[in-house]
């Protein structure tokens, strides 16, 4: 699973440096409809705040002050936004299918940080894929592979115990 969020990160970054953050950083975009992602239902949890960190931080290289510096930039985006077209028109110019899928899925993967699903969380996730170009059917696919891995690692923390 981690290798498939670094191969997007490493991708999306990969000739941006790590302390720059141009208002067009896709970095921003992703940090921003991530966190819009999680505050959808209302509440924002430590586990999806953990779960962002985690992914930006070891994704993209960061240290403890560049990732509160990208943090703050993507809450900085997110609050002054009106929708999610800021971000995805950003993030359709610089990503390829493919990645705007695996974006999808690491949302998807926000989204069950906390074991819960909402409506809400469905409703912003389905409105960035059809802004992203992202068909229903790979929308659904990367929301049921992301609730498969939260049960494995229920079942495996299970087994442990």
């Amino acid at each position: 699973m981690f290798e498939r969020f670094q191969a997007f990160f490493h991708n999306l970054t990969a000739d941006r440096p790590k302390n720059s953050f141009a208002p067009d950083d896709p970095r921003i975009a992703v940090a921003a409809l991530c966190m819009q992602v999680m505050e959808a239902d209302g509440q924002v949890k430590d586990s999806e705040k953990k779960r962002l960190r985690k992914l930006l931080k070891d994704q993209y290289g960061l240290d403890r002050k560049q990732l509160d510096a990208l943090i703050a930039a993507g809450q900085e985006a997110e609050s002054s936004a009106v929708d999610y077209y800021r971000f995805t028109s950003d993030l359709k110019r610089h990503l390829n299918n493919e990645q705007r899928v695996e974006l999808i899925g690491i949302l998807w993967d926000i989204v069950y940080a906390d074991g819960e699903r909402s409506e809400m969380e469905d409703d912003a996730i389905w409105r960035i894929a059809e802004l992203l170009g992202i068909s229903a059917r790979e929308r659904i696919q990367k929301r049921q592979e992301a609730a498969r891995r939260v049960t494995d690692v229920t079942v495996v923390q299970d087994d442990a115990d």
